[in-house]
């Protein structure tokens, strides 16, 4: 594996930190800018939509731009919006560079992970993608809870600038590291690029996608009100099984990046029907404080597993459109971590408690294994290799593999 990939995990180290970090500055920064919880909870909404909007719209504005440039660019415009929210005076210049950094963060996804693939055979593309989402998982185990620290320490807003630290040395590593990606003989063309989006396979890899995460982020964004409301933990456990989430969330990159090249499908089915296990051991075992501690750390393994697959299963159905494909990753993801959420406190005004997340949630994994199954037997349909032409491919066809 090529040290670029790693260089691009440091990046996304970075990046992950300060998408996660604000779970555990909610408190401070609501009491600093004046602000309900609330309030100061929709800064991470804030965040995950920029994702969601920012993904395309980077993506479709760089299309033709050189790769590392716009590398070099996106982390430099993140590593500026924390310092923005760093020193920011009041809550709509925080919300504002949020917002921001979420654009910047999108782009960097998106075209990040376009360059790993860029860099490596076309049967090591899963791997690199892990690595890469090895970074967001490191990010769980160490930044989340090193932001905390420092937060309560030395301040919310310290935080902010340890990430815009990260992200400078990211900015040096990917100058220095990564190299120039030649662009290909034909300037992709938008009109070409969004073709990719007559292919059924594509929407069923975007609901795939989404719903994988919806139905894991339903629960896993009330898991500290459920280890202590419900499992009665006490409060000072939380960062610890966030922590330990984290960890499996590594352990589960690794085993999905090692096998997701070979057995792309199992990977993906076998990773999801976890998920749905758990959450449905979550919802049967979750007032038992050990079985809530250890599914933790199954989840977290779990659904990450999977995660190398679903990027590799996008870009091997959209190969014509790389950067597009990326940056529609991207936003099916984040989209799932939207609408997941959203799900998990429906359930919870409608007095369903805590543990009706997890059967939400598992509803939601069910149905994303029934989304992969039909690909699976839509590809098998189609023996082979299946093209896929852009206009920037239409000299030089791309072919399409499972």
């Amino acid at each position: 594996m090529p040290l670029s990939v790693y260089i691009l995990a440091l990046s996304v180290f970075a990046l992950g930190t300060s998408e996660f970090m604000l779970s555990g500055l909610l408190p401070p920064i609501a009491d600093d800018m004046g602000v309900t919880i609330p309030q100061a909870g929709l800064l991470i909404s804030a965040f995950a939509i920029g994702m969601v909007v920012g993904a395309p719209l980077l993506a479709v504005a760089t299309l033709r731009l050189p790769r590392r440039t716009t590398l070099v660019a996106l982390i430099a415009v993140f590593g500026l919006g924390q310092v923005a929210g760093a020193l920011a005076p009041g809550y709509a210049v925080l919300f504002a560079s949020r917002v921001v950094s979420a654009f910047a963060c999108a782009g960097f996804w998106a075209v990040g992970a376009a360059v790993a693939i860029a860099m490596v055979p076309v049967t090591s593309r899963a791997r690199a993608l892990a690595v890469m989402i090895g970074g967001l998982s490191i990010a769980n185990v160490l930044g989340v809870p090193a932001g905390a620290f420092l937060g309560e320490g030395l301040g919310w807003r310290s935080a902010f600038w340890a990430v815009g630290a990260a992200s400078a040395v990211a900015l040096v590593g990917i100058v220095t590291l990564v190299p120039r990606i030649p662009p290909p003989d034909e300037r992709p063309r938008l009109g070409g690029e969004v073709l990719i989006y007559r292919d059924r396979q594509v929407w069923l890899s975007i609901g795939t996608i989404a719903l994988a995460a919806a139905g894991v982020f339903c629960a896993f964004s009330y898991l500290a009100p459920l280890l202590t409301d419900v499992a009665r933990l006490d409060d000072g456990w939380v960062p610890t099984v966030l922590a330990l989430f984290g960890v499996g969330a590594l352990i589960g990159t690794t085993i999905g990046g090692r096998f997701a090249d070979a057995h792309l499908f199992g990977v993906l089915i076998v990773g999801m029907a976890a998920d749905t296990v758990v959450l449905v051991a979550f919802a049967l075992l979750g007032r038992y404080a050990v079985a809530a501690v250890l599914l933790s750390f199954l989840l977290g393994v779990a659904c990450f597993c999977t995660a190398p697959a679903l990027n590799a299963r996008m870009f091997n159905v959209a190969s014509a459109a790389p950067t597009l494909a990326a940056a529609t990753t991207t936003a099916a993801f984040n989209l799932g971590n939207t609408a997941g959420p959203w799900l998990g406190g429906a359930v919870i005004d409608a007095g369903l408690g805590y543990t009706a997340t997890a059967w939400a949630g598992a509803v939601l994994t069910s149905a994303a294994i029934g989304l992969a199954v039909v690909s699976l037997r839509l590809h098998r349909r189609t023996p082979g290799s299946r093209v896929v032409r852009s206009a920037g491919a239409a000299k030089n066809p791309v072919r399409s593999q499972a």
